[in-house]
């Protein structure tokens, strides 16, 4: 039988909830920030992460134009247009930023992502965020890899 990688996706993030926020974090429990989350649900999914994140500071996005976030997923997942559960959200917190922030849809109306100052918590995917999305992705099937 083969793996329903985005119902295991969603199920492994709930277990996440609670992980307290931590810059540049990736370890459930102990904690992790919202690149972090997606690291770690990566490694659960199919054993080591699929490229070194080289370090980067609380402002990052700030700085510069570039879509790093947008071009590591292009590089490793496939772009996806109709939500569902499992898909990895990609959102812009502000006009003009670069997208920096990053989320797990976990049903039809809500997302897990790990927030500062909150941890890991399940959200509702209000209005505000939905207009702060700007792609959404999805893991790739563990035979394709």
């Amino acid at each position: 039988m083969s793996r329903d990688i985005n119902t295991e996706a969603v199920a492994l993030a709930r277990h996440w909830l609670g992980t307290p926020y931590r810059h540049q974090g990736a370890t459930r429990g102990a904690g992790c920030d919202c690149l972090g989350l997606i690291r770690g649900l990566w490694r659960s999914l199919y054993g080591s992460e699929p490229e070194p994140v080289p370090p980067y500071t609380r402002d990052w996005a700030e700085r510069g134009s570039e879509e790093r976030l947008w071009r590591a997923a292009l590089r490793h997942m496939q772009p996806a247009q109709d939500p569902m559960p499992g898909q990895v959200i990609l959102f812009r917190m502000r006009a003009g930023a670069v997208a920096k922030h990053l989320g797990l849809q976990s049903d039809s109306a809500r997302f897990i992502h790990a927030y500062s100052g909150h941890g890991v918590v399940e959200s509702a995917l209000t209005p505000a965020w939905q207009r702060r999305i700007v792609a959404r992705f999805a893991f790739p099937d563990p035979n394709d890899l």
